[in-house]
């Protein structure tokens, strides 16, 4: 295929004598885990993020899980209260919560953004309403400060689903580091990735930091002391190590997927294919670049046939997971619909000249 979807080879190639030197520093440290590389990596991503500490993690759900049962732990939830997120998400948002016991409530998400609505789930918010959970999908960053301010003032907590928006920003201010917890995930197709996987939990809030750095490993603060029933879910240092590395790359990562949304931004023109939109002062860190069409699967045959990998995020919302079945109430028509047309094109460490080409073959897509 001439235009592959991602190429993680290709990402590489730019640092792989520093991943390569890296690796090599690990295996002769004889020190594999909870050392120096995940202790300087945390520092750095904090520094990062615009927040006072982070606890890294073994995988960006178990991050979710973390920020979740650390407020149990700290009595601001228990089980029966409610979790509001947009139904168009990802259903790693949503697990943690429904594994916890918290009564999960989906709303349709915003039209332009594809994102939560922050104003929607303000409105939303009942009087069982103890968390919202902000999913900044696709790298596009979905904020409100008035209505978070009024979540704020109800005591509901602001948790940010941060795994594809890592260096994006809400007018200056990184996603991340708008409500009281975020998650991050460094899966290793994510715009910093890890080779394997890993994640972590950033925030200001020191009560909750310490109690998920107790939960992360095992529900100890010191050795064999448990306060709580914890989880095994540490980065180890190999991956803090390459992470470090991808981490100083991240400006360098987010302007060439900029480059490449600008070209199709400017490029992309035909009646049945509708381009994203981005809310006035925020940066977007094109994690993925989604096209919309009523004709999505001719399209996606098209492309295949000219050269141009591409993917569905995501082909079947968790509202129609059979894991779900009977258990989120309502119809939820926007999401539905965006299942049925949104289509993910190449945009991962792609030039612009490709970016040209691939818009090129996006607009000779025959019209109806």
């Amino acid at each position: 295929m001439k235009y592959p979807f991602q190429q993680l080879q290709r990402t590489h190639a730019a640092c792989l004598d520093e991943l390569k030197r890296a690796a090599a520093e690990v295996i002769e440290s004889g020190w594999y885990l909870r050392g120096s590389q995940t202790a300087a990596f945390e520092e750095e991503l904090s520094a990062a993020m615009g927040v006072s500490e982070s606890v890294a993690t073994g995988n960006g759900l178990d991050a979710l899980r973390l920020i979740l049962r650390g407020y149990i732990e700290l009595g601001r939830l228990k089980e029966g209260d409610e979790l509001i997120a947009a139904a168009n998400t990802y259903i790693a948002t949503i697990l943690p919560a429904s594994e916890l016991g918290l009564k999960v409530r989906l709303i349709d998400p915003d039209e332009r953004t594809m994102c939560l609505n922050l104003r929607d789930a303000a409105h939303a918010a009942s009087g069982n309403t103890s968390v919202v959970a902000v999913t900044h999908l696709y790298g596009n960053p979905s904020w409100d400060e008035d209505a978070a301010a009024e979540l704020r003032q109800r005591g509901i907590i602001i948790m940010e689903d941060n795994a594809q928006a890592i260096g994006a920003s809400w007018h200056g201010q990184m996603t991340g580091s708008l409500g009281d917890a975020s998650a991050q995930s460094f899966y290793p197709s994510k715009n910093i990735g890890a080779l394997g996987d890993a994640g972590a939990v950033c925030s200001s809030d020191s009560q909750l930091i310490a109690a998920v750095r107790s939960l992360h490993n095992y529900g100890s603060d010191r050795q064999y002391l448990f306060k709580y029933l914890g989880y095994n879910s540490r980065m180890d240092e190999m991956q803090a190590a390459f992470l470090r590395i991808k981490l100083r790359r991240l400006g360098e990562v987010t302007a060439m997927r900029n480059r490449a949304a600008a070209v199709y931004n400017a490029s992309i023109s035909h009646p049945d294919i509708q381009t994203p939109a981005t809310l006035d002062g925020c940066t977007q860190v094109w994690h993925q670049y989604i096209l919309r069409s009523p004709r999505r699967n001719e399209l996606m045959e098209y492309l295949r046939g000219n050269g141009v990998g591409t993917m569905i995020h995501y082909p079947i919302p968790p509202h129609r997971q059979p894991c779900y079945e009977g258990a989120l109430e309502g119809s939820y028509p926007l999401t539905d619909r965006l299942a049925a047309e949104v289509l993910s094109i190449p945009i991962a460490d792609i030039t612009e000249r490709e970016a040209s080409e691939i818009s090129d073959i996006i607009n000779s897509f025959p019209k109806n």
